[in-house]
Order: C-alpha cells, then sequence, then structure tokens
C-alpha cells in the first residue's frame, strides 16, 4: 500500500492548483491524506481524480464543510494503524511521554502507530518509541516561506513494516529528501 501525504496546501492563497510535479508524484498511489489547510475543496476534488482522498480539517478550513473533511482520521492499512490531524506537536520540541497523551487525547484506542500531521510547513519524520510521527511539510508554503516548490511525503506499508519518505519538489518532478522505516511489534 503506497500512501500520498500533503499538507498546508493554501490553495487558492499561494497558486490556483497543485504543481504538476504532485499530480505526478500522487498519479501512482491508492489514497492521499492531506492534514489540513487546504482553503478550499477545489483541492479534495483535485486530488479525488487521483486517488480517494480524505483530509485532516486545519485552522484555516474552519468554514469549509465536505464529507471528506474531519478533525481526525484513523486508519488500517495492513497491521499498521494510521492517524491524520493537522496539528500535533513536533518531537523536536516535546518529549515522548507528551507525544503519547497528546496521541491518546486525539484517538481512540487502539491509537494509531503512525500520525500524519502538518501546520508547522516543517517536513519531518521522527520515530519515537513505537511512533512514527511524519509532517510532510508544505509544497507551496515550504517552512512558512515565500510561494515555491516544498515538500510532499509517502508512506508505503507492507505487513507490520512502514516507510515514510519526504519528496523535494523540483522543477522536473520530485527527490526524496528524508526516509525513515520502522517495524512494528
Amino acid at each position: 500500500m503506497k500512501l500520498g501525504l500533503i499538507a498546508d496546501t493554501h490553495i487558492p492563497g499561494t497558486t490556483k492548483t497543485l504543481w504538476p510535479q504532485v499530480v505526478e508524484a500522487f498519479s501512482e498511489v491508492e489514497a492521499i491524506l492531506h492534514a489540513g489547510d487546504l482553503w478550499t475543496v477545489d483541492v479534495i476534488d483535485e486530488l479525488t481524480r487521483l486517488a480517494p482522498t480524505h483530509v485532516a480539517t486545519g485552522n484555516g478550513d474552519l468554514e469549509l464543510t465536505d464529507a471528506r473533511l474531519k478533525e481526525t482520521w484513523q486508519f488500517q492499512f495492513d497491521d499498521v494503524k494510521v492517524g491524520l490531524v493537522h496539528e500535533f506537536p513536533t518531537a523536536r520540541r516535546r518529549s515522548a511521554d507528551y507525544l503519547m497523551r497528546r496521541r491518546d487525547r486525539l484517538f481512540r484506542a487502539p491509537p494509531p502507530n503512525v500520525i500524519i500531521y502538518g501546520h508547522t510547513h516543517y517536513d519531518e519524520i521522527h520515530l519515537v518509541d513505537e511512533l512514527m510521527c511524519i509532517n510532510p511539510g508544505s509544497p507551496t508554503l515550504p517552512r512558512n516561506q515565500d510561494l515555491r516548490h516544498g515538500t510532499i511525503g509517502f508512506l508505503e506499508i507492507s505487513g507490520r513494516r512502514a516507510t515514510a519518505t519526504i519528496s523535494q519538489i523540483t522543477d522536473d518532478g520530485i527527490e526524496t529528501i528524508l526516509e525513515e522505516t520502522i517495524e512494528f511489534a
């Protein structure tokens, strides 16, 4: 199972549509998880043409209504439980104990093994105990800077194994810049 990960598109505030490199990169995924702040349901429609799409409501999406938007989502892909939310603390700034308590407040039991989140626009992958935290960054406003090519992510799951990658969007396509793999017990 290969999932496309994206967050903080901020369309139409940044551009009118997704970069064509994003569309090409997501053309072979089985589902797309958007971690919020899309600003218009047109983005959901664009992504849904590629694969089934689910979106966590971001702080910039509060006025939007669509069945594909929820505060949190929980999925089971093979033997890996995946959670999707817009705001989640980064492991760079919070302890493992704090992250686990936050996870347990946001998601019902059994809690996710993987959490995809956005909000900060900072692309990162962290392994915290038996939890993988993935922020795909922003394809349009990376690290909260000016409009330019940013990042997207992928999550490949097979059995209990999860491999997360972050890819930089380039003029010619995408290039992997981060990768982490974990096998869950």
